[in-house]
């Protein structure tokens, strides 16, 4: 099996966990269990609880101690663990550590699944620009086939979904210790200072001004990241108490109408390389706000029946909104530091994102939407909720391209690793 296959499946099934219940976990807490919305909210955050530090240590440690192909199969077969004991949880308390256990285990293996492929990628001589894409495009593939591999055996309401995941996460535990070694880079760096001693080189990127504000930027859009992800398709379940939508596919089926967001991504991941040496960093992540705008909008005005095609369109952008954000902003990360913090970098970028992101995102939401929007009968205002995040995206791309300094050189785009690289001295 020759490297790019290896990472392709690598790539296929880290995101085959995720979109076993990622997506639809809503159905199983609103729809099955009947637990309230700020406990959703609560649940939804234990990634980013996770992601404020695991990204982060996991990072340091396979920066300086541990190869990280070893650690992620490590983390992966902890996480299946755990999974396998969701459907015993009987209430959102338990479910609440439960989750944030797997979340711990979770949540940086999506760094360092980044960092191993990068390095394997290098190692042989790659360009990760050009060569990355096609292989991320298949994680994409992977959440798809997961969300209607559950959709359609009719896991959606069901804890049989956590089985799925689980199976699939130990299963790419056993399978990375069959990974290229990505053996420790900075192992044998000499550590001049505590700092060194600890591995705490990447918050030394906060010191530029640039790139504080730009992980700021992708804090508040990780933000927006898990209001799609948490609400997305229990909004679409909601439709089935009305009468005129109750037969209708999107709500028969809403995660494989929600899947049309990932079918999305695999196009746009595709066209990252053209666009970033095209228009740079800053013009790109701006794409995405303005796509993140579109795609609540769009929900705010759809429905299953005749606004059924808004929808769809608000699953199309969403592959601009994440890929534009997320692949683009990992790529902008690793051009911009030394290769000695590279996999911790990744993983400061996680914890902004998936980290304080995530809880902003999910706690905010869930309370605000309880408080607000949510009806003396439980029933949501959902056109409200929506409007809301759509507004909540343009102040973000506004104060974007006022805030984010940074002049995109096309020259050096061509060569990601021209561009000068950050790192503390």
């Amino acid at each position: 099996m020759n490297t790019k296959l290896r990472l392709i499946v690598l790539s296929f099934l880290q995101f085959f966990i995720w979109g076993s219940w990622l997506i639809t976990i809503g159905a199983y807490w609103f729809q099955t269990k009947q637990w309230s919305g700020a406990q959703f909210g609560a649940i939804f955050s234990t990634m980013g609880i996770a992601s404020i530090f695991m990204p982060s240590l996991m990072g340091i440690v396979a920066d300086k101690y541990m190869n990280a192909e070893k650690l992620y199969g490590i983390l992966h077969i902890l996480g299946g663990i755990v999974l396998f004991t969701v459907p015993l949880v009987t209430d959102p308390g338990t479910m609440f550590w439960v989750m944030l256990l797997n979340m711990i285990f979770y949540m940086p293996t999506l760094a360092l699944s980044i960092a191993v492929s990068y390095y394997v990628l290098k190692s042989r001589g790659g360009d990760i620009v050009r060569d990355y894409p096609p292989i991320r495009v298949w994680g994409t593939v992977g959440f798809i086939v997961a969300m209607w591999t559950v959709s359609l055996l009719g896991f959606e309401k069901s804890a049989n979904q956590f089985y799925v995941a689980a199976a699939a996460a130990i299963l790419l535990g056993f399978y990375s210790f069959t990974l290229p070694k990505c053996p420790p880079t900075a192992k044998d760096t000499p550590s001049r200072s505590l700092i060194d001693v600890l591995g705490l080189k990447s918050f030394a990127l906060l010191r530029d001004t640039k790139m504080l504000t730009f992980f700021l930027f992708a804090m508040l859009l990780g933000a927006a990241l898990q209001l799609t992800n948490a609400y997305g398709d229990t909004f679409l379940h909601d439709f089935d108490k009305v009468p005129a939508y109750q037969d209708t596919i999107a709500v028969k089926y809403p995660a494989i109408i929600m899947s049309i967001s990932q079918i999305s991504e695999t196009l746009f991941i595709l066209a990252i390389p053209f666009f970033l040496r095209r228009f740079g960093i800053k013009q790109v992540m701006f794409f995405s706000m303005i796509a993140w705008v579109l795609r609540f909008g769009l929900f705010a005005y759809g429905n299953p029946g005749d606004g059924l095609w808004m929808i769809i369109l608000s699953c199309i952008v969403y592959g601009m909104a994440f890929d534009f954000f997320n692949i683009s902003g990992s790529l902008f990360v690793e051009s911009q530091t030394a290769p000695s913090i590279r996999a911790s970098a990744q993983g400061l970028f996680m914890m902004m994102t998936n980290g304080f992101g995530a809880v902003l995102g999910s706690s905010l939401s869930g309370i605000i939407i309880q408080q607000y929007f949510t009806n003396a009968d439980q029933s949501k205002d959902w056109h409200s909720i929506w409007i809301t995040f759509a507004l909540y995206a343009l102040v973000i791309a506004v104060l974007f391209v006022v805030l984010f300094k940074h002049e995109h050189n096309p020259q050096a785009a061509q060569d990601p690793y021209a561009e000068p690289q950050l790192a503390a001295e």
